[in-house]
């Protein structure tokens, strides 16, 4: 009888631990299902944001010197301002760009703003009403709608909260640059170029209020001797569609600076350096 219950407690015991087991490997193999199959993108884009953001190292131009080895016009640094998508909601988004366009302003620095309306009174800055027929058909507004009333069709759009149009405008400029350019969370956009060291000094140190934005180096030309030859060295200027069109299976981007007379046009694929990509890692 003794031997019978004890047979039996050990039976017993047996039958917890191998259902214990089963239910374990339930559970582990249905979590492994949600990692891989129903939320694996989500992840996986998750973890490459985590674990690598690729930008591009905008190559310096070649200094053009007199026979003396004078620089006659070389490259100095100019710092842009450019953000990445984040995982951070809309209300969150509108209240970063509003404090970014504050900085800048404070700091005597200005973001990007090809946005066709003013407020304080509400206009479109376009002067040709063909263009501004273009532009409302293009973003799907009534040609018929004022500026007042196409300013709030994008603050709703935008689901901009904020009462101040002077805010709200700021935040729509820099929310329209981004829809306009497109970005993810390993492609950027520039929302400001050229922007004072203070203003530099504050998005690093500050970094935490700004989620998604970064500060980029880049090279501009610089005229150390002023006008001096200027009719010989030429100048450049942002390469034109055609130019692009010309040139971009030889590493140029449409956001490239091209020379367009003098040496600066005549030595320009000797001037032209080669863009790098530079590969930053998080969490690793």
């Amino acid at each position: 009888m003794k031997i019978s219950n004890k047979q039996a407690n050990i039976k017993l015991r047996y039958n917890i631990v191998t259902t214990l087991v089963y239910i374990i490997g339930i559970v582990l193999i249905v979590q492994l299902f949600n990692l891989q199959i129903v939320n694996g993108e989500q992840y996986r884009e998750t973890s490459n944001t985590r674990l690598t953001r690729e930008s591009t190292l905008k190559a310096a131009r070649g200094n053009i010197t007199d026979s003396s080895g004078t620089i006659l016009v070389g490259t100095t640094t100019s710092y842009n301002l450019e953000i990445y998508k984040s995982k951070i909601d809309n209300k969150t988004l509108n209240d970063t760009l509003l404090r970014v366009a504050n900085v800048l302003e404070q700091n005597n620095s200005k973001y990007i703003n090809d946005f066709p309306i003013t407020v304080n009174p509400f206009a479109f800055t376009y002067n040709d009403q063909e263009k501004e027929k273009k532009w409302k058909k293009a973003n799907k507004i009534d040609e018929n709608l004022s500026a007042e009333e196409t300013f709030y069709k994008f603050k709703e759009k935008y689901e901009i909260e904020n009462e101040n149009v002077e805010e709200a405008i700021k935040i729509m400029a820099i929310r329209y640059q981004i829809a306009l350019e497109g970005y993810s969370s390993t492609k950027s956009v520039t929302i400001a170029q050229n922007i004072s060291v203070e203003s530099v000094h504050i998005f690093n140190e500050q970094n935490d209020l700004f989620p998604g934005v970064n500060i980029v180096e880049i090279p501009v030309r610089s005229y150390p001797k002023g006008i001096l030859a200027a009719h010989v060295v030429g100048h450049t200027s942002k390469i034109t569609d055609t130019e692009y069109e010309e040139e971009k299976n030889n590493g140029y981007t449409m956001n490239d600076y091209y020379g367009q007379s003098g040496i600066e046009r005549i030595a320009e694929k000797y001037l032209k350096g080669t863009d790098r990509s530079k590969t930053n890692r998080y969490g690793c």
